[in-house]
């Protein structure tokens, strides 16, 4: 037993012997006040002791309560730390932005001659290829366009052919009826000169060898032939005219051609026209936006569906700050919100030289006096090279997460 718990003993039996004066071994003298006080004092600092050593154990444990949060805390901020540093290494070569769709060309379809829709060949969503039967318009009244073009063709022909005919023909009348004048003026000249010298014999004779009535018969006669020689050579004056009237049934031939092919142009528009009352696709795609049905009646150059052609690419709007090592031909990853299975792989085709709200309808008047810098975004054009899946189609304008590789 220790010395402090011998001290103890003592005390605790002095304690009790003060306290019970009738025992027979209780001392008789009394202690004085001063040794009852001190004896007093040690007594309460030995039982104070044990309270002592309780209450430090107590905030030893506790200090270790409080230390474990913070030790916990220091190693997820190391964690923290680490882990951002490998992500910077692993990113800093990359620049992604979830601001990106796809995008592709949609042709419209749009019917060249108006009609009635009497036949409607496809449904909405349909994949169609180029040259299939989209639309079907009333053929009627093209084709009866056709036939009148076909009737004013032939009969335009019929003339050509005649005025052909009649340019050959002239090709020998005309010179034919200069001969023919020429000798007539001949004829008329001889019978000139028989009546003129018949009439200056009637009158160079003397009135007894003669009549009155000889004499005005040779000039009557005399007048008749100078009639018929001017007569004759008025006609050979306009026979002579043969390459006139030759050029002239050349230039009938020439109208008559342009008019057939005038017609015949007239027929071939006819034609095309009917023709335009099959809509037919220009291309292969997917129909969409699909507003015409049987029974509609359809203007030239009004839309009644869109074709989604199967060329697909990637749009992403990429801040300013993000295209200082961007360049054509880099790499892309490509994942797809709708589509988590498919891995696109790509690479950039081209930077747009202009920023989205450059080309907006009210673009931005930045030589303002309360002008606010933003950061701009940029288009740039993806181009997909793998990954697309035959069985699943990408709609345009969904969203896609593209990830540049820079390097």
């Amino acid at each position: 037993m220790s010395d402090r718990s011998e001290e103890t003993l003592e005390l605790d039996r002095g304690d009790r012997q003060d306290r019970d004066p009738g025992r027979a071994d209780a001392p008789t003298r009394e202690r004085p006040p001063r040794e009852r006080e001190n004896r007093a004092d040690r007594r309460g600092s030995f039982e104070q002791e044990p309270e002592q050593e309780q209450d430090k154990d107590q905030d030893e444990k506790s200090q270790k309560r409080t230390r474990w949060p913070l030790i916990a805390l220091g190693i997820l901020i190391v964690i923290a730390a680490i882990g951002a540093t490998v992500y910077w290494y692993l990113t800093k070569d990359q620049e992604s932005t979830d601001d990106a769709y796809t995008d592709g060309r949609a042709v419209m379809i749009s019917p060249h001659v108006a009609g009635y829709v009497t036949a409607l060949a496809v449904n909405d969503n349909q994949l169609v290829h180029k040259g299939d039967l989209l639309v079907q318009i009333e053929p009627k009244d093209y084709i009866a366009a056709r036939d009148q073009a076909e009737g004013q063709v032939n009969s335009l022909v019929a003339q050509l052919d005649n005025a052909h005919l009649a340019l050959d023909k002239a090709r020998v009348t005309y010179p034919a009826q200069l001969s023919q004048a020429e000798g007539q003026l001949r004829q008329a000249n001889g019978q000139f000169f028989q009546t003129q010298r018949e009439f200056q014999r009637q009158q160079q004779m003397t009135d007894l060898a003669t009549t009155q009535s000889a004499r005005d018969s040779a000039n009557s006669n005399y007048q008749t032939a100078a009639g018929q020689t001017q007569q004759a050579q008025a006609q050979v004056n306009q026979a002579k005219l043969v390459q006139q009237n030759i050029d002239q049934a050349a230039a009938q031939v020439r109208q008559l051609e342009g008019q057939v092919e005038q017609a015949r142009g007239s027929l071939e528009q006819a034609n095309i026209n009917l023709g335009y009352t099959h809509v037919t696709a220009p291309q292969d795609g997917w129909v969409t936006k699909r507003n015409v049905e049987v029974g509609d009646y359809l203007q030239p150059g009004q839309q009644i569906m869109a074709l989604v052609v199967p060329q697909v690419w990637v749009t992403a709007n990429f801040k300013e700050t993000q295209l200082a090592r961007m360049r054509p031909h880099q790499q892309v990853k490509i994942g797809v919100d709708a589509y988590p299975q498919l891995k696109l792989a790509g690479h950039v085709d081209s930077v747009q030289l202009g920023s989205g709200s450059r080309f907006t309808a009210f673009p931005p008047e930045n030589a303002t006096g309360n002008f606010v810098k933003i950061v701009q975004r940029v288009p740039v054009k993806i181009i997909i090279d793998s990954g697309l899946d035959p069985q699943t189609p990408l709609p345009l304008g969904i969203s896609v997460d593209p990830t540049v590789l820079l390097k």
